[in-house]
């Protein structure tokens, strides 16, 4: 009996660890990719070799549509959708990566643009590459990005999804009509996103003051209109209550990662420092903080 014991035992320990060795990690996800829906045959084929995606891969395919950007962001349902992207649903905590695979053909919105729309839209712990086999601007990327998330179950906010957007738009815009280049648009929504999660504006008056700290601070001239609509976009993060404190590390990075680039993209310089500046005061603030409450 002792013998028998024994042995279903040691049979136990072993299936055990067979098992256990076997099993796939839980933390590997599946791609998803996001065709736009009006790409050819050939494009999609194009789009899946660019994200090297081979037969043999696990991957859930959708398109995402006119109608998904109006359901999704209140858009156009008559849009044509050529952007399109592989997403990567990433354990809690992983953060939020996007690449852009075909920057030739993106021409209007920077990787650093998406992952700040996307943290406004509440889109956190993926890793997105963006893909388009045509010149477009890269807008309607967002919207299959949202898509992605809502197949899988992960339900967005529409109003925040609504916002994100039209930060995009602002980015962009400003970007293109202010003389003011992409990686300075990104950096200023990042650090005025940081700005709301210190200071918690509670009035239209207080997100102002941001605005203006942080354009002043960074020495960006834009004409009042432009100024007003920056301010308009914070105002209604501000009446959605978005907690950017909870992603202070994700604005950070996306900092930082254009802080990294500025040699190599040949920026201003002066404009560098004071984005450190600005940060180093920012991390003292943090460990200021951290000081009082242990003594």
């Amino acid at each position: 009996m002792k013998y028998t014991l024994k042995m279903v035992g040691l049979i136990l320990i072993v299936f055990a660890f067979i098992v256990g060795f076997a099993a796939p990690a839980a933390a590997v996800s599946n791609t998803i990719i996001i065709y736009g829906e009006k790409l050819t045959d050939a494009q999609r084929a194009e789009v899946r070799e660019l994200l090297e995606i081979t037969e043999s891969d696990p991957v859930e395919e959708y398109d995402v549509t006119g109608q998904d950007y109006a359901d999704f962001i209140n858009g156009n349902p008559d849009s044509n959708m050529y952007s399109s992207a592989g997403i990567v649903l990433e354990n809690e905590g992983t953060g939020l990566t996007v690449n852009i695979v075909t920057p030739e053909n993106i021409t209007e919105v920077t990787a650093a643009m998406y992952e700040n729309a996307l943290l406004t839209a509440g889109a956190e712990n993926a890793t997105v590459d963006v893909v388009s086999p045509v010149r477009v601007s890269g807008h309607s990327a967002l919207t299959g990005i949202y898509k992605a998330y809502n197949v899988e179950g992960e339900e967005l906010d529409k109003e925040r999804m609504e916002v994100a957007n039209e930060e995009l738009n602002v980015a962009t815009d400003l970007a293109e009509n202010e003389g003011v280049s992409q990686e300075e648009v990104s950096t200023l929504l990042s650090e005025i996103k940081q700005m709301i999660a210190e200071q918690n504006p509670a009035t239209r008056e207080d997100v102002e003051q941001i605005v203006s700290e942080q354009l002043n601070n960074l020495e960006i001239n834009l004409s009042e209109e432009d100024r007003q609509m920056l301010i308009n976009l914070f105002d209604k993060m501000r009446d959605l209550d978005i907690d950017f404190g909870a992603v202070k590390g994700q604005l950070e990075d996306i900092a930082n990662s254009i802080v990294d680039k500025a040699d190599e993209l040949g920026l201003d310089a002066g404009f560098w420092e004071k984005v450190a500046n600005f940060f180093s005061e920012i991390f003292q603030s943090i460990s200021n903080l951290f000081k009082g409450l242990s003594n």
